[in-house]
């Protein structure tokens, strides 16, 4: 039975892969790199920001160091901030979503995105509280398409619940390597056509076209089809 959700954050609850995008293009434009749209929605978002910054720089013969990686990370966290000021990043219906299944069952999110990145955008919107547990980036050595910020998050949720099974919680993502993480870690899945094309999400057990059509009672029947 369904017993917690677990959200990815961008691409699926903020409309912020754009911002992401441009924050990405900014700052590369001062290492004299130039980032298409089409290279960093088929190569690098699944990154967290030190891995799509590494594989930038590999794919480009650059021999960055680790603190060079750390400076341009901090450098794309400052320019985010700067393009979500004053501006709601939320897809439509994506807060009521939340605050209607927070009521049903536990969430959490299982995110690549930066921890003061994801809070700030949930206490903006006045959904922080919703949350029982927030895995980003910082939060595992590995992030997605490995499994382990989704078995942190349902390593939380247990906390809360008392015991929880992977297998008796839903992710919800908007890419095959949030899908593949989610699944690797025994999750239920749903896949959330916002970023990429349904077919691009067939792995999930369930395609939805946007965060505002989540239904509750198509979630409980995934566990009910089997």
């Amino acid at each position: 039975m369904l017993r917690a959700i677990v959200f990815d954050f961008d691409g699926v609850l903020a409309d912020s892969e754009p911002l992401h995008l441009q924050a990405y293009q900014d700052i590369l434009a001062f290492e004299g790199i130039a980032l298409a749209d089409d290279d960093y929605y088929t190569r690098y978002l699944g990154y967290d920001d030190v891995g799509a910054f590494a594989a930038i720089g590999r794919d480009r013969g650059r021999t960055w160091t680790r603190a060079d990686l750390d400076r341009l990370v901090r450098r794309k966290a400052a320019r985010l901030e700067a393009l979500e000021r004053d501006v709601s990043v939320l897809f439509p219906g994506a807060a009521e979503v939340v605050r209607r299944a927070s009521i049903a069952v536990p969430v959490a999110i299982a995110s690549g995105a930066r921890g003061e990145e994801i809070r700030r955008v949930l206490e903006r919107e006045n959904l922080a509280s919703c949350f029982t547990a927030i895995v980003a980036a910082e939060d595992t050595p590995v992030s997605k398409p490995a499994p382990e910020p989704y078995l942190r998050a349902v390593q939380l949720l247990g906390q809360r619940l008392g015991e929880l099974d992977a297998g008796d919680c839903v992710a919800l993502e908007d890419s095959r390597w949030g899908l593949q993480s989610a699944r690797a870690a025994g999750l239920r899945t749903v896949g959330v056509a916002h970023t990429y094309e349904r077919s691009a999400l067939r792995e999930a057990d369930l395609v939805i076209d946007t965060i505002g059509a989540l239904d509750l009672h198509d979630l409980a029947r995934l566990w009910a089809s089997t």
